[in-house]
C-alpha cells in the first residue's frame, strides 16, 4: 500500500528531498546527477515552507519502488530527457535505459540517454520539476491524467523543484543541483561538416577547401572511425591518415577545427599498446567470474574500460592527453551506452564494476549502465583539460545521463533521412542546394553573437539556450503543445515549416506581444 514519503528541504528555497523512510534516506546511494553529491545530503535548516505536493511510494515484487505524484487536473507534462515523440509528454511512458536505437521512431521508449526528470506545467501556469535520483532502469509513466509515476529497483530519493512562477525558474533551480552546461568555444557554435566517413586526409582537406572556394562557412570537420588503424582507438591508419598533425595544421591554416571519434571498445589484441597497457593496469570491466568481459563491436572482440573508477578514468585521460598532441581540437565519444552487436545491444547486467565508494562502490552493470557514457565523457573531458588547462574542451557524447552537460554536448543519435526524423530534430539542415545552404548558414552566422551570449548565460545561471514556446507565457495553454516553433533565448522565436514539408509559408501561433520578423524589420501585433 502506498504511503507518503518523508521529506526535508535541501539546496535552496523551494527544493525538497523525499525518501521512503528516514532509514532509506541514510542508506541511499550517492548521487551521480548532482554536481556536488554532498549537497543532496545536507538539510537546509533555515528552509522556509512546506512542499506543495508530497509523493507516495509503495514497494512491490522484488524491491521495486513505485512513486506516485498526483497534481491538479489539467497539468501538462514535459521533460523525460532524450525521448522521441511529441514535445508534450502527457500520456507517454518512457524507460531510462541507454540503448543503441538506430533508426528509432516516434514510439521508441528508450534512446541513447537517461533523464529521470519531469517538468510539470500546472493549470495556473506555475511549474514544478521532479527528479527521480536513480541510475537504475526507471519507468516514467505519464499516462494517467495529471499523475507522475516512477518505478525502479531499490529505494531512491525524489527531488522536487518548485512550484515556481515560470518553467525557466525550475530549470535554473535544477541547474543549481546538477550543474550548468559546459561553456563552449565560439567555434563550436559554427557549422560542422560530418558524415560517415572520410576515407583519407586528402579527402578531408579537399572538402574544406571546397567550402572556402564556394564561400560557404564551415568551422569544424569531423573524423569518424575510418581514420583509425583497423578501428583501434588512439591510432591512425598509416596509409590514409599517415600524418594527422600535418593535416590538422593545414586545416587550422584555413580556419577549420577537427573533431575525432573515440569509442570505449578496445580491441583485444596483444601488441596493441592500448590493450596491453589496459591489461597491465587492470582497467577492464569484469564478468561475474572475475575475468575481463569481451564484447563484439567495430574492431571485433573488445574489452571495455571501467570508468566507474577514478584510477581508470585517469588512465583513459592520459591516453586522451597524448592523443590531443596530434592537434586534435575535440573528441566524439560514440557507442558508449555501451553498445554491442548482440541481441541485447549491451553487455550483461551481471557484469561487475569496481566503482569508487563515492559513486556507489562495487556494483553490477545494471546499477552503472545509464551513467557509463557520462563517466566516459567525464574522463575524456579531464584528459583534454590535462593537455591544456587554458582551453575549453569540446566533447560530444552519444550516451549520457542527467548531469552529462557538465562535461559534454550530446546529439540525437542515429536518425534517418526522412520527414519524420527531420521533424523530430529541428537542428537538422535541409540540404537542398549549394545556394540555399550558403544563405541559410550565413543567416545563422548572423545569430552567432546572440547564441554565444545565450550559452554564457546558461553556463552561469542555468537558464536554457533553447526552450519550448510556452516558456514565454506558461499561462497560455494553447502554447503547450506547440513543437514546430521554439524560443532561442527570451527574445527570438524560431518558426519551422516542417509540418508542411518545407512549404514557403506556414501559420504559427505566437505568444502575446509584438514580434519583429528578423530579416525585414516590420512589426506585426500579435494577440
Amino acid at each position: 500500500m502506498a504511503a507518503a514519503m518523508v521529506w526535508v528541504p535541501i539546496l535552496e528555497d523551494g527544493v525538497f528531498r523525499f525518501d521512503v523512510s528516514e532509514a532509506a534516506r541514510v542508506a541511499a546511494g550517492p548521487s551521480l546527477s548532482f554536481a556536488e553529491p554532498r549537497r543532496r545530503e545536507v538539510v537546509l535548516r533555515d528552509g522556509a515552507g512546506r512542499p506543495a505536493v508530497v509523493p507516495e511510494c509503495e514497494v512491490v515484487g522484488d524491491d521495486v519502488h513505485r512513486v506516485l505524484i498526483k497534481l491538479p487536473s489539467g497539468t501538462s507534462f514535459y521533460g523525460t530527457g532524450e525521448a522521441s515523440g511529441p514535445l508534450e509528454r502527457t500520456g507517454k511512458r518512457v524507460f531510462t535505459w541507454n540503448t543503441d536505437a538506430w533508426g528509432y521512431g516516434s514510439g521508441t521508449t528508450s534512446l541513447y540517454q537517461s533523464h529521470p526528470w519531469v517538468l510539470s506545467i500546472l493549470p495556473d501556469g506555475k511549474s514544478l520539476g521532479v527528479l527521480a535520483d536513480t541510475t537504475r532502469r526507471c519507468e516514467i509513466d505519464l499516462r494517467q491524467e495529471s499523475t507522475i509515476k516512477f518505478a525502479a529497483l531499490s529505494a531512491y530519493p525524489i527531488i522536487t523543484f518548485g512550484p515556481f512562477d515560470t518553467p525557466a525558474q525550475v530549470v535554473a533551480s535544477l541547474s543549481h543541483a546538477i550543474g550548468t552546461v559546459s561553456m563552449p568555444s565560439k567555434w563550436a557554435l559554427g557549422y560542422h561538416q560530418c558524415r560517415f566517413s572520410y576515407k583519407s586526409s586528402e579527402r578531408v582537406l579537399e572538402v574544406i577547401r571546397t567550402f572556402r572556394e564556394k564561400g560557404i562557412p564551415c568551422d569544424v570537420v569531423w573524423m569518424d572511425i575510418d581514420y583509425m588503424d583497423g578501428f583501434r582507438c588512439f591510432t591512425f591508419d598509416n596509409n590514409r591518415f599517415a600524418d594527422p598533425k600535418s593535416m590538422v595544421d593545414d586545416l587550422h591554416s584555413i580556419g577549420c577545427k577537427s573533431i575525432w571519434m573515440l569509442d570505449p571498445g578496445i580491441k583485444e589484441e596483444k601488441g596493441y599498446f592500448v590493450y596491453d597497457g589496459g591489461s597491465e593496469n587492470d582497467v577492464w570491466i569484469k564478468k561475474a567470474d572475475g575475468s575481463p568481459f569481451i564484447g563484439e563491436v567495430w574492431p571485433g572482440d573488445c574489452v571495455f574500460p571501467d570508468f566507474t573508477s577514478e584510477r581508470i578514468r585517469t588512465w583513459w585521460a592520459r591516453l586522451v592527453r597524448d592523443f590531443i598532441s596530434n592537434g586534435v581540437d575535440g573528441i566524439w565519444n560514440d557507442m558508449n551506452e555501451p553498445a554491442m552487436t548482440t541481441t541485447t545491444k549491451t553487455m550483461p547486467e551481471s557484469n561487475i564494476h569496481r566503482g569508487d565508494a563515492d559513486i556507489g562502490g562495487v556494483q553490477n552493470h545494471s546499477y552503472y549502465h545509464n551513467v557509463y557514457g557520462m563517466l566516459m565523457a567525464r574522463s575524456t573531458y579531464e584528459g583534454m583539460v590535462m593537455y591544456n588547462t587554458e582551453k575549453r574542451p569540446f566533447v560530444l557524447t552519444r550516451a549520457g545521463f542527467i548531469g552529462s552537460q557538465r562535461y559534454a554536448a550530446t546529439w540525437t543519435g542515429d536518425n534517418l533521412s526522412n520527414w519524420e526524423h527531420l521533424h523530430m530534430s529541428l537542428s537538422m539542415v535541409l540540404q537542398l542546394c549549394e545556394e540555399v545552404c550558403r544563405l541559410a548558414l550565413l543567416r545563422r552566422y548572423r545569430l552567432l553573437p546572440h547564441i554565444y551570449t545565450l550559452f554564457y548565460v546558461s553556463h552561469k545561471k542555468g537558464t536554457p539556450v533553447a526552450a519550448p514556446l510556452f516558456f514565454a507565457d506558461p499561462q497560455d495553454t494553447e502554447l503547450r503543445k506547440i513543437e514546430t516553433t521554439f524560443l532561442l533565448g527570451p527574445l527570438l522565436v524560431c518558426a519551422s515549416t516542417l509540418p508542411d514539408k518545407g512549404a514557403h509559408e506556414c501559420a504559427h501561433k505566437l505568444p502575446n506581444g509584438i514580434w519583429l520578423p528578423f530579416d525585414f524589420g516590420d512589426s506585426h501585433p500579435v494577440s
